[in-house]
């Protein structure tokens, strides 16, 4: 693993996750109370000890920055980084980045500075555990000069995605990205001979989607990208790949879920809550890292709390709790019910606790919150109720937007006492 170099795709704007990326990329977006997003892609690499890790983001990256440049601190004796490739302007370049491959093309000369046998290309907004030892073993295996990590996926959300067929020996012969057509479906369905045949863990009627996850030979990802004006891996240079290099694909049937909406990421975050969920935090061969905070533990008292999950340095006082999660340093005030919804907490404690303002840090007393993300350092007033009742789908107020039906209040928003969305 140390002729390895992981390549951290940061995604663009992130428009489909505003307002959480209003002020940040959407790898820093705070998950499950404690960690950030782009925790998952750097855990998931340091575990198959590939130490060299670069980020390519270009939107929003000063706290992305400020994360891993306190988070991931190697010791001197390491050759180990996490360095954030943020897209620039050179005397040839002048252009941000236009897509997954035209980001990896501009960072290529510093990718293969230290002479790497094989680049892993990784999402920065995915929530999933891989062993990528066994990834890049098996891509070494086969000889292959690409290796693209699939799953199997029911019909009904592969047009959203890039589908493949591949042979008996599990080497990729078509790709499509995002396939519409139904007889194109057909032909890309697996049956159940092709399952058995190929010793896959999917149920007939199912196809074979790319996760986004790609391992390269070093010279071969060069080659398809030197010279080119390719965008996409999708759309442009896998399908091209296919055509003249070895492109394999790899299995992984464990949870993968893609976080690239509001109503996708407030599903992932709440299915977490569960007593045992898909993706285990709590798995000791696959922890995740983040930034050491050295908080003081939760202090709960008389509050119901169901199937929820309390970060380090919560307060949470005679409150109803249900199916949500509260993140560091997030205070919950006495009368409150949360059901459904994340509040991210806070970046520091405040000095307001005994005697609180009435729109205080964090949530206050005699508040209805069902269905809602309330963002770091937002202050909801005492009574406010943010529940939707009229099942409003999409919708911008003030310091607040609706989407998917969740109702989301911005970082460091302050909603008034009283407030009804």
């Amino acid at each position: 693993m140390d002729r390895v170099v992981s390549a951290i795709l940061g995604g663009g704007q992130g428009a489909r996750l505003f307002p959480l990326t209003r002020d940040r990329a959407k790898p820093a977006v705070p998950l499950a109370g404690k960690f950030r997003l782009i925790d998952i892609p750097i855990s998931n690499s340091l575990r198959a000890n590939i130490d060299r890790i670069y980020v390519l983001t270009q939107f929003n990256s000063a706290s992305l920055h400020r994360h891993i440049a306190q988070t991931y601190r190697f010791d001197v004796f390491s050759s180990g980084f996490v360095n954030i490739l943020a897209a620039e302007q050179s005397v040839t370049n002048r252009d941000w980045y236009q897509g997954t491959a035209d980001a990896v093309r501009k960072n290529l000369e510093r990718l293969t500075h230290t002479d790497p046998t094989d680049i892993l290309i990784l999402s920065g907004d995915q929530l999933y555990f891989m062993d990528l030892a066994e990834f890049v073993k098996l891509h070494r295996e086969k000889e292959a000069d690409l290796t693209i990590a699939v799953t199997p996926v029911p019909r009904e959300v592969a047009s959203g995605l890039g589908i493949m067929r591949v042979d008996s020996d599990g080497r990729i012969v078509e790709f499509v990205e995002k396939p519409q057509e139904s007889e194109l479906l057909d032909r890309l369905t697996l049956d159940q001979p092709t399952i058995d045949k190929l010793g896959l863990k999917a149920k007939p009627g199912s196809l074979l989607a790319s996760m986004g996850i790609y391992t390269f030979r070093s010279g071969v990802l060069q080659e398809v990208l030197g010279g080119t004006t390719s965008r996409d891996f999708g759309k442009e240079v896998i399908p091209a790949a296919i055509e003249k290099y070895r492109v394999f694909s790899y299995a992984h049937y464990g949870y993968w879920r893609d976080i690239g909406t509001i109503g996708s990421f407030h599903a992932a975050s709440l299915e977490l809550t569960i007593p045992v969920p898909q993706v285990n935090l709590y798995d000791p061969d696959f922890p995740i890292y983040t930034h050491p905070r050295f908080l003081p533990g939760s202090k709960i008292d008389r509050c119901e709390v169901f199937q929820s999950i309390l970060s380090d340095g919560t307060i949470i006082s005679a409150s109803r709790i249900a199916n949500s999660i509260i993140g560091v340093r997030g205070i919950v005030r006495a009368g409150s019910v949360i059901e459904q919804s994340i509040i991210m907490g806070a970046t520091g404690f405040s000095s307001e606790l005994g005697n609180p303002p009435a729109a205080p840090l964090g949530i206050g007393r005699d508040c209805v919150l069902r269905r809602a993300i309330v963002d770091l350092d937002a202050r909801i007033g005492n009574g406010c109720r943010l529940v939707n009742e009229e099942g409003v789908e999409e919708a911008d107020g003030d310091n607040y937007f609706i989407r998917e039906g969740i109702i989301v209040i911005p970082r460091r928003a302050e909603l008034q006492p009283g407030t009804v969305i």
